[in-house]
């Protein structure tokens, strides 16, 4: 039988050791921690480590412990029984349930409240729990992976994650490192994402051009490979190249001088792009950085949208769906942009 196609595209040495990583832990069922800033790609180290596991054919359960309110946090992991609370009409089983046999991955772990990571401890050491309201102790054989964006030895030291608990989850650790450390991938991931956009809206006649990819090269990416994909799937969809290119200048600009490493934005360029123009000599008489990014950002989100209602002939939930928000969400800022359809 052929070897699976890793999904994690790459070919910087980071990279390379991870997937060499993965080959090598998959097949056991040890606890897995995944570290990295958001958008690197945590769970799709997690998804590539079940689907190469024995258990690829059991369940994948995930639960993001940063979106869950604390109060219901613990029914959603663990479940309850029928009367163990106001509304609780019937049993529920929580997500160690769901996941048994197969992988239980715990997206921003060290969101957990202390008070919960004390029994996800307990359910580590012997397997076992209780629903909330149930005296009945259940066993399960659940692979556990976490992830976070945080540094949890500094969480333990501020007193905010257990450190027992860390060592439980710790028994593999895997890094990934941020997109512009390993800028040898960029256009791996610019080339994949763009096959992959152009398969799934195949009228598209978007061209990525060497000036582009050198451009794309060359950003820092703030928001790593999410940030990249979201950046290929408008390109390819919306065709908006100078647009966006002045959105991740003034993006770049606005992250230059929070570092405090380089000059105002405003007096490194002449030009800012459409939405406040400069030079040297009257640097002081023009838009602080802050005003011009909110009004290129919001021209440009006027451009996006309208675009979209032109490509789906101004069907508007359509373009909701492509745009990734909400119809009433689209409404609102059709509305607030003054978009018409003359």
């Amino acid at each position: 039988m052929p070897k699976r196609q890793s999904q994690i595209i790459g070919k910087s040495p980071q990279i390379v050791k991870i997937r060499e990583l993965i080959d090598q832990v998959a097949s056991t069922n040890l606890n897995v921690l995944i570290c990295g800033e958001s958008g690197v790609g945590k769970e799709l180290v997690a998804q590539e480590l079940y689907l190469r596991s024995p258990r690829a054919k059991k369940p994948f359960v995930k639960i993001n412990c940063a979106a869950i309110p604390r109060e219901l946090l613990e029914s959603e992991l663990f479940g309850y029984s029928k009367g163990a609370f106001t509304g609780a009409s019937q049993d529920k089983p929580g997500k160690f349930e769901m996941a048994n046999q197969g992988v239980l991955f715990l997206d921003e772990i060290g969101d957990m409240p202390l008070e919960l990571q004390a029994k996800l401890l307990q359910v580590l050491q012997d397997g076992q729990f209780s629903r909330l309201g149930s005296p009945r102790d259940l066993k399960v054989d659940t692979w556990i992976m976490a992830a976070t964006n945080q540094d949890l030895e500094e969480n333990i030291r501020k007193g905010t994650f257990r450190e027992d608990l860390y060592y439980r989850l710790n028994i593999i650790k895997i890094y990934i490192p941020p997109l512009r450390e390993r800028k040898e991938d960029i256009i791996l991931l610019v080339n994949h994402f763009y096959r992959q956009f152009r398969k799934e809206y195949p009228r598209t006649r978007f061209q990525l051009t060497k000036q582009i990819k050198e451009y794309l090269q060359e950003y820092p990416w703030p928001g790593n490979v999410r940030e990249l994909r979201n950046v290929v799937q408008r390109l390819v969809i919306l065709k908006d190249w100078q647009t966006l290119k002045a959105e991740l200048d003034l993006r770049r600009q606005e992250g230059t001088r929070d570092r405090g490493k380089d000059q105002p934005a405003a007096q490194e360029h002449g030009q800012v792009g459409e939405a406040g123009r400069t030079s040297h000599e009257e640097v002081g008489v023009f838009l602080p950085l802050k005003e011009v990014k909110r009004r290129a950002i919001e021209e440009a989100e006027r451009k996006a949208i309208l675009s979209v209602l032109h490509k789906t002939n101004w069907n508007r939930r359509k373009a909701a769906e492509i745009l990734q928000i909400s119809y009433k969400a689209l409404l609102y800022k059709i509305k607030q942009h003054q978009i018409t359809s003359s």
